[in-house]
């Protein structure tokens, strides 16, 4: 393992897209080499303007001219990425950098292939509200029950993955399906998910987080269509 791609879909984060970089670029990533590859996922409210600024060799950016959804986002990130990791980090400060050398150790000594940042683990996180958190819980739950594992968080925003496991897998997702329907397709290859505990800050949706309930039942919908579809 040599390199890790950071991979950052951004919508309309004016508020804490360079402040999530500066930490990314920051981090400990175990003598990996970085990349940071940023997805504006045509971001109306002066995130481009920021980005466009940016001059690092780290960092290269993707820029959608229009709203294609965070799952289109992520794929397009993922053809560019040429490191030997892929790691997700959503580009508000829910998820914290600082935690990369958990979720990038067990790639790293070859114990798994697939590592997700559990925000139940740690028993110290506070959703953004009971039923966010309720829907969560429900869609970790059917994700267990149609493909016998055991995780915590199946939604969670830290997942990190050997490239080459990710990239042979046939995602269409366009947009908050991603979780859900790369989980199912990592399940059902048989290959295991290792969760280590992460610390969350949740914001709420007048602080800019976007997911909604009709999200929740896209969820599920996924879940089965990679389960008994295809």
């Amino acid at each position: 393992m040599k390199k890790v791609s950071i991979i950052i879909p951004v919508y309309n984060e004016k508020a804490t897209i360079q402040k999530i970089i500066n930490k990314v670029l920051k981090s400990n990533t175990l003598k990996l080499k970085r990349e940071v590859i940023v997805i504006d996922d045509g971001s109306t409210d002066g995130t481009r303007d920021l980005l466009k600024k940016i001059k690092n060799k780290e960092i290269k950016i993707i820029f959608f001219k229009n709203n294609k959804g965070k799952g289109s986002a992520l794929r397009a990130g993922f053809k560019k990425a040429s490191g030997d990791i892929i790691l997700i980090q959503d580009a508000d400060l829910e998820y914290h950098p600082s935690e990369y050398p958990k979720i990038l150790r067990p790639i790293i000594s070859k114990q798994v292939k697939v590592v997700y940042g559990s925000r139940e683990l740690s028993g110290k996180n506070i959703h953004s509200s009971a039923i966010f958190h309720a829907g969560g819980k429900f869609v970790t739950f059917v994700t267990n029950f149609l493909f016998k594992s055991k995780l915590s968080d199946e939604a969670t925003g830290y997942k990190a993955f050997e490239s080459k496991l990710l990239k042979s897998l046939p995602l269409s997702c366009k947009r908050f399906e991603f979780c859900p329907e790369v989980t199912a397709h990592v399940l059902k290859r048989g290959e295991k998910i290792m969760e280590v505990p992460i610390l969350y800050t949740a914001r709420h949706r007048h602080e800019g987080k976007k997911i909604k309930t009709m999200d929740g039942i896209e969820a599920i919908f996924t879940l089965f269509r990679v389960k008994f579809i295809k």
